[in-house]
């Protein structure tokens, strides 16, 4: 009886409109949106990348070798398992044309390649035309950077070769990973000679199969790891042809859509305030439904049902709009995606979102609710503000079990709940922070309202922020959250820049020099000797190594999935304490020693792996496995960019495995393109690599993160202004009484519209103070524990977020300031009667 007469009255009461609920629906439509969107994004490019899986990889599996070829038995398996195998060799080298040259990565393909997909070429030649007869085709970029055209002769170690065609599309070219240079392929068979493949060298075998329809992958896989056990082999499949790009598309859009919760969180502090808003304009009507004999129960049932149906209704909007413009703008999403997407509405986004605007909007909506049934039939006669009132313990349980739910929610959906912990947490902390810098600021303007006599706008603007019904608390709220991700997210991005400008060229190596033969040290050494702008040089024995077992164990059962343990890793030798190499436990071996193979490990890698003196570490190098004693632990400094290996064994242990050397060159600029020049003239084979390049690359990237989360963090300023505009709309009408007054009293529209103007000037200014704090709190933190490197307050984009706070609250404000100075004070006095 109760529900149906509640669903009665809030029928009626939503035939009257929307009117009181359009900030409402637009924090929940812009909060929804924003996750759909980024999950219909996510999601549109992992079905793109598992339809495309087979391309993306260059075949339906791939198994990949390090420093080697397949042996003439792992061959052997491979052709009788697959219809057709092509091997390809992946490795840097030197692109020379005249007094140019330039780094490239270099693809050496066998006849079958690609077993899927196309190269497209320009001029439009078939590719195995392109490498007849010593032809190569290169990226663009990197001709551009030869002053390369086809028809030119361009060398690549020791041998010429003909440019045929720039490289329009490569179908397989995002299985290579981090690449510091341009594509460049070229015939295996066309490398015999060039000194490129010698024994040593940092290559990679990759070997396509294409296997008969129908074959299990998994079971093939299995056959794979027992026939080539002990290889070191990798395996990849056509269902997830890309895997490094998956798993970062998966981990950003996790990451984003949490960054997109606190656009929920500022979203549900408006959808709060306007619900509070609403109900306040809705006591007389409370109250004479209370004295006609209406039950807390339904009137509490009767408001919910009017947020379900509009929380609903917003939710649909959201998703509509959070879905149909990554889909409406698919064209010009996939030109700039340089993976593929296939764009469609996708149920698991749409979701997500749904299940987490349905919980914030009871989290926020609950108490207000729980405070409006409260209300009596005496509000008929007098005003009653409930919105100090704390509501019963079973409200507050279901509260916290709500927010419990999202965060497990986040935290399932997101697949990471360390970091959905740590966002849930922050949000906490941060509406908390900015919750009592409200109330600090209140009691400020409250304290500094004396001091503005003579200043009749600024005494003005003071007394209204510190008054009974400031909008303080609810300015900082809705702007902290956007501003203060904003502000942390620039000052991080600001110091990592320039820490990579400033620190590096000081500690940084000019050159890392790779592929150096043995018996091309002793001359290599001598020309960097000779030259006086060269003011250091290290240079140690370079081979690579994949850690199989610890303590006689799989390696991830023990350390988990610790990024040493991601592929191959830098393993050296040596028989003496390397120069500027310092042990922090255990006893390095004597030069003379030839025992069993021992291991120095890097000492914090170690810690976090839970490694200990003693303990037996399997390496798997060139296909053969060896297992090593820790002896003891050392401290690698990587943040300087220089030489630094997470293993180095004793000399016995490793000297007569091929192998090549590693050196890094430090110089001054003048020096660095005559020492790239004679070393590239002396020996063809060695590859050099720019530190300063690198690192750019590596800039831009962190470059684009950033923006990724700036934009996150604008939805959620967007949401933030929303409630801004609900806030004002809230407090039009005690403003049309307090201008009133001040016209009464003899002040001018235009007075008036300087203290409403400086008052939310005020309040932006302050939030924007405040989100700066935490926003340098946060990129400090980030900076100290994270990232590890030095932090100083970058103060244009800082100066940026107070000056963004103060603009978008005057914005807000001014929205609705022309109706109290345009309203007749007699009008507006003689309704307050």
């Amino acid at each position: 009886m109760k529900f149906r007469l509640a669903a009665r009255l809030a029928g009626r009461e939503l035939r009257g409109g929307l009117h009181g609920f359009r900030i409402f629906l637009a924090c929940v439509i812009l909060g929804v949106a924003a996750i759909a969107a980024v999950g219909t994004v996510r999601e549109s490019i992992a079905e793109g990348l598992a339809q495309e899986g087979a391309t993306l990889l260059g075949g339906d599996a791939e198994i990949e070798l390090t420093y080697r070829f397949a042996t003439p038995e792992e061959r052997a398996w491979m052709d009788t398992t697959a219809t057709q195998v092509s091997e390809i060799a992946d490795f840097r080298s030197m692109a020379v044309m005249g007094e140019e040259r330039s780094l490239t990565q270099v693809k050496a393909v066998d006849s079958a390649y690609p077993l899927v997909g196309t190269v497209e070429l320009s001029p439009d030649i078939p590719l195995d035309q392109a490498l007849a007869d010593d032809g190569l085709v290169m990226h663009p970029t990197l001709a551009d950077r030869l002053g390369a055209a086809p028809g030119d002769t361009v060398t690549l170690g020791s041998k010429s070769f003909t440019l045929r065609a720039l490289i329009e599309r490569e179908p397989d070219s995002r299985t290579g990973g981090f690449g510091l240079g341009p594509r460049t392929i070229v015939l295996r068979s066309a490398l015999d000679g060039a000194g490129l493949l010698e024994p040593g060298t940092l290559f990679s075998s990759h070997y396509r199969l294409d296997l008969p329809p129908g074959t299990d992958l998994d079971a093939t896989r299995a056959d794979a790891e027992a026939a080539l056990e002990g290889s070191g082999m990798r395996w990849s499949d056509a269902r997830n042809g890309a895997p490094g790009v998956a798993e970062f598309v998966e981990r950003l859009g996790a990451f984003l859509i949490l960054v997109g919760l606190s656009g929920l969180a500022v979203g549900g502090v408006g959808i709060s305030a306007a619900l509070r808003a609403y109900l306040s304009g809705k006591t007389q009507t409370i109250a004479i439904l209370r004295s006609l004999g209406a039950d807390q129960r339904t009137i509490f049932l009767t408001y919910l049902m009017q947020v379900a149906v509009l929380g609903v209704l917003g939710i649909t909007l959201g998703l509509a709009l959070g879905v149909g413009l990554p889909v409406l703008l698919s064209p010009i999403i996939t030109a700039q995606l340089p993976v593929p997407a296939v764009f469609a509405p996708y149920p698991g986004p749409m979701a997500e979102a749904a299940i987490y605007s349905a919980l914030s909007i009871l989290i926020f909506t609950l108490w207000p609710l729980a405070q409006a049934r409260d209300i009596r039939p005496a509000a008929l006669y007098r005003d009653a503000d409930t919105s100090g009132t704390i509501p019963g313990a079973g409200f507050i349980l279901t509260t916290a079990a709500l927010i419990a739910a999202l965060v497990w929610v986040a935290s399932w959906f997101s697949g990471n709940s360390t970091l959905t912990y740590w966002t849930a947490g922050s949000i906490a902390a941060a509406l908390v922070v900015l919750a009592l810098a409200g109330l600090a600021l209140r009691a400020a303007a409250r304290r500094l309202r004396p001091l503005a006599r003579g200043r009749t706008a600024l005494g003005w603007a003071l007394g209204a922020i510190g008054g009974p019904r400031s909008t303080a608390s609810a300015v900082v709220l809705s702007l902290g959250l956007g501003l203060s991700v904003l502000a942390a997210v620039g000052q991080v991005d600001r110091n990592l820049r320039d820490a990579i400008t400033r620190d590096l060229p000081t500690r940084a190596p000019s050159f890392f020099f790779v592929d150096i033969q043995r018996n091309q040290m002793p001359d290599f050494s001598a020309r960097l000797d000779s030259d006086d702008g060269v003011t250091r040089v290290d240079a140690a024995p370079m081979l690579r190594g994949i850690i199989s077992e610890i303590n006689g164990q799989p390696a991830t059962e023990v350390a988990g999935q610790h990024w040493v343990l991601q592929g191959d890793r830098g393993v050296s030798y040596a028989a003496a304490l390397p120069e500027r190499s310092t042990l922090t436990a255990g006893n390095w071996w004597g030069e003379d020693y030839d025992g069993p193979p021992q291991v120095s490990f890097a000492a914090e890698e170690a810690e976090e792996m839970g490694l200990k003196l003693g303990d037996e570490i399997t390496l798997n190098i060139l296909g053969r496995d060896l297992t090593a004693e820790i002896t003891s632990f050392r401290e690698v400094a990587f943040s300087t960019a220089g030489m630094g290996f997470i293993m180095i064994l004793n000399e016995a242990a490793l000297v007569n495995a091929p192998h090549s050397y590693i050196a890094t060159v430090y110089s001054d600029a003048e020096s660095e393109t005559a020492i790239l020049r004679d070393l590239s003239r002396q020996f063809p084979n060695i590859t050099a690599i720019s530190v300063r390049d690198a690192v750019s690359r590596v800039s831009d990237l962190l470059g684009s993160l950033a923006s990724a989360t700036a934009w996150g963090a604008a939805a959620t300023l967007l949401t933030g202004f929303m409630v801004l505009i609900g806030a004002a709309a809230a407090d039009a009408r005690a403003r049309s009484y307090e201008a009133a007054i001040l016209k009464v009293l003899g002040a001018s529209r235009a007075r008036i519209l300087w203290g409403l103007s400086l008052r939310a000037a005020l309040l932006g200014a302050a939030a924007g103070s405040v989100a700066l704090g935490a926003g340098i709190a946060g990129a400090w933190a980030v900076s100290h524990y994270v990232m590890e490197t030095s932090f100083a307050v970058a103060w244009p984009p800082a100066l940026g977020i107070v000056a963004g706070g103060a603009l978008i609250s005057l914005l807000a404000g001014l929205a609705f300031a022309l109706g109290p100075i345009s309203a007749r004070p007699a009008q507006v006095l003689r309704s307050r009667e």
